[in-house]
Formats: C-alpha cells, sequence, structure tokens
C-alpha cells in the first residue's frame, strides 16, 4: 500500500456525496479517496469503454464452445 504523508479532509454536503457516490459508480472506481485525490490532481478520471473488445471476446468465446464443448479452444490454446 503507498504511504502518504498528509491527510486533508474535506466536507460534503449529503446532495454532494450522493453526487460523488454516482461519479464514481460511472467511473467503476470504488475506493474514494483514490477517486478524489485523481480529480484533484488531474481535474479528471479517464473512464476506458471496451464495447467493441468486449463484443469480439464475447463473439470468440461463443464460437470456441461451439467447437469443443469441453471448454477448450483448439485454435486458441
Amino acid at each position: 500500500m503507498k504511504e502518504y504523508s498528509k491527510g486533508i479532509y474535506v466536507k460534503f454536503k449529503p446532495e454532494e456525496v450522493e453526487i460523488l457516490h454516482n461519479r464514481m459508480k460511472e467511473a467503476g472506481v470504488q475506493n474514494m479517496s483514490a477517486y478524489i485525490r485523481k480529480m484533484a490532481l488531474n481535474g479528471y478520471v479517464i473512464i476506458p469503454e471496451w464495447l467493441d473488445l468486449n463484443q469480439v471476446i464475447s463473439f470468440n468465446d461463443l464460437k470456441c464452445r461451439e467447437k469443443d464443448q469441453q471448454g477448450r479452444c483448439s485454435d486458441y490454446n
């Protein structure tokens, strides 16, 4: 775990905490300290979108299952 030398405390209104949680969920981040640190230092969090890659992987898995009912794809293993 990284060691941080200084703690900075921030207060939020309840509605701001809800917004913060929603934005963390959108970014796929569960660690609030890491999220706030990244936003404070960089001003943004990059959310990679891999929809096309996920579709290719799903298609490949489907084809592998069709070829080999044992769960192995002989073309790739």
